[in-house]
């Protein structure tokens, strides 16, 4: 762990947004959950929810890489329980749908707890998202084709959201709760290590101002 990979690694946690996510309801497609991945943690999203009833989710999380090392995924058993969650923890549930009472992405507060639900790529949103939605968002089209690519989508619309916030300075400090900040720290630096004391049940030990393992004092040299 070098120094400045270690500061690099503070920078990313100190931007992150635990009041920002997005709610994939049966996106399946390994690309567009890729690249949802890659999204969320370019905007400083820390948690990804999702709706998966045959493991597919599960399954790409786990052997993806890049990004996915990054951001964590909530899988949930049904998109009821997953909104129910969402909002007991105050968040916003923004389905990408196109209804008679959608509004432009844009005109939304973004700075808000915001969860923007995107449907399967090929049905989008179901009418239960549609039901358990507090609003409904569209982005508009000008051309002939009637939406974008759910990957996409999700980019334009975080983007917006990452516009409001930076402009209201919520990337200007850390706004995890100090206890949450050092354990993801300490994953992020020491993936390995992390998962052999969580295996045997034993606390991350500390590191110092540079990101490396601090010694016991009560180990022989």
């Amino acid at each position: 762990m070098t120094p400045e990979r270690f500061r690099k690694l503070c920078a990313a946690l100190d931007r992150r947004q635990p009041d920002l996510t997005v709610l994939a309801e049966n996106v399946h497609k390994s690309h567009n959950l890729s690249a949802l991945l890659r999204t969320c943690d370019a905007v400083g999203i820390q948690a990804m929810h999702a709706v998966s009833d045959d493991g597919a989710v599960q399954h790409h999380h786990r052997v993806s890489g890049g990004s996915g090392r990054w951001v964590d995924v909530r899988v949930h058993a049904s998109l009821e329980t997953a909104c129910a969650e969402l909002k007991a923890a105050g968040f916003d549930i923004l389905a990408a749908h196109f209804s008679a009472t959608a509004v432009d992405f844009r005109s939304i507060d973004y700075t808000r707890p915001s969860a923007i639900l995107l449907g399967s790529e090929l049905a989008g949103v179901s009418p239960a998202g549609a039901a358990l939605a507090d609003r409904h968002i569209i982005i508009p089209m000008r051309g002939m084709v009637a939406s974008l690519n759910v990957s996409v989508a999700a980019a334009v619309i975080l983007y917006e959201a990452e516009r409001q916030r930076n402009t209201a300075g919520l990337y200007a400090h850390s706004r995890l709760a100090p206890e949450a900040r050092a354990r993801m720290l300490f994953e992020w630096c020491y993936p390995r290590v992390a998962a052999a004391c969580r295996l045997n049940r034993s606390p991350y030990p500390p590191l110092d101002f540079e990101g490396e393992l601090r010694r016991d004092p009560r180990s022989r040299p």
